[in-house]
C-alpha cells in the first residue's frame, strides 16, 4: 500500500500536458472555423451587394460600385468609414469575377469577344484567391506553416 502513493502524481504529471495540448488545439480549430465563416460572410456580402446593383462595369475593377461593394463586405459601410471586421483583410485580397452560364469568364467580353456581344453576366463570383493566412499557435509543438483560408461565393446576378 505504501509504494502506490506516488502513482497518482506521476499519472497526473503525464496526462496534464496532453489534456492542455488537446484543449488549446480545440480552441485553435474553433478560432480558424470562426475566422473562415467570418471571411465567407464578408465575401457573400460583397457578392450579394453587387448582384442587386444596376449598371456595374465588370470590365473595370476600379468601378465605384465594385469598390463600394468591397468596402461594404469589409466594414459594413460603403464609404470605408468603419473598422474592418477581420484584421489584416484588405480590398486587394478580394477578387470579383462575373461569369456566364457556360462557366466562361465574363471578362472575355471586355476584350471584344463576339460570344457575349454586350450580354450581362449570369453569376457573380467573389473570392479570396490567394487566401487569408492564419498561423496556428499551439504550445509544445513546433511552428507550422500558415493555413490559407480561401472562401469563395457564387451568386446569380440580378442587375442589368
Amino acid at each position: 500500500m505504501r509504494n502506490r502513493k506516488g502513482n497518482v502524481i506521476i499519472e497526473a504529471a503525464m496526462l496534464i500536458p496532453v489534456i492542455v495540448l488537446l484543449l488549446v488545439g480545440m480552441a485553435q480549430i474553433a478560432k480558424i472555423t470562426y475566422l473562415y465563416f467570418t471571411l465567407k460572410k464578408a465575401v457573400y456580402s460583397v457578392a450579394s451587394y453587387l448582384s442587386t446593383q444596376q449598371s456595374v462595369n465588370f470590365c473595370d475593377s476600379g468601378d465605384p460600385l465594385i469598390t463600394a461593394a468591397v468596402n461594404f463586405g469589409l466594414t459594413g459601410s460603403t464609404d470605408n468609414s468603419l473598422p474592418v471586421f477581420v484584421g489584416g483583410l484588405t480590398p486587394d485580397m478580394i477578387s470579383v469575377t462575373a461569369q456566364r452560364l457556360d462557366g466562361t469568364d465574363y471578362a472575355a467580353s471586355c476584350v471584344g469577344s463576339p460570344a457575349f456581344a454586350g450580354a450581362r453576366p449570369d453569376f457573380i463570383t467573389v473570392s479570396i484567391p490567394n487566401g487569408f493566412l492564419v498561423q496556428l499557435r499551439i504550445p509544445m509543438l513546433p511552428t507550422m506553416d500558415p493555413i490559407p483560408l480561401k472562401p469563395s461565393v457564387q451568386v446569380p446576378y440580378g442587375g442589368t
